[in-house]
């Protein structure tokens, strides 16, 4: 008895989707990954995360069928985007310019932490500007 090389939880919550993907997308596999999402969208799922935490590899083919599934799902006013790929897959993502589409934005820096109280770091003012 072999195991299965690609293993697809889904979990939804109101009107959306975590597809959690654990195992390998090639082109025996990315067939099942397409209908997972296009499942979501025939749902009304309006927002697909895809936590990538345990997938193992993924080539051309699962990048393909990501990003078709993104742009059906734009059409269908949804979202999809990927979660933690391994660093294959982000450079897979990176050569080909797909990273902008599938992980969105860059997140901005979080800002520094202000102090508590900003009268014990701060010098004293004079009220007569010296």
């Amino acid at each position: 008895m072999s195991l299965p090389r690609l293993t697809i939880y889904r979990h939804d919550r109101r009107n959306r989707s975590l597809i959690t993907l654990a195992g390998e997308i090639d082109p025996a596999t990315a067939p099942r990954v397409r209908d997972a999402l296009e499942r979501c969208l025939d749902d009304g799922i309006s927002t697909i995360d895809v936590d990538l935490t345990p997938l193992g590899s993924c080539d051309g083919t699962g990048l393909q069928v990501f990003l078709d599934a993104s742009e059906h799902a734009a059409t269908a006013h949804a979202s999809l985007r990927l979660h933690h790929p391994s660093p294959q897959t982000s450079q897979l993502l990176a050569r080909t310019g797909a990273a902008p589409q599938l992980l969105g934005p860059p997140r901005a820096p979080a800002p520094p932490h202000l102090p508590r109280d900003l009268r014990t770091t701060a010098p004293p003012s004079s009220p007569y500007g010296m």
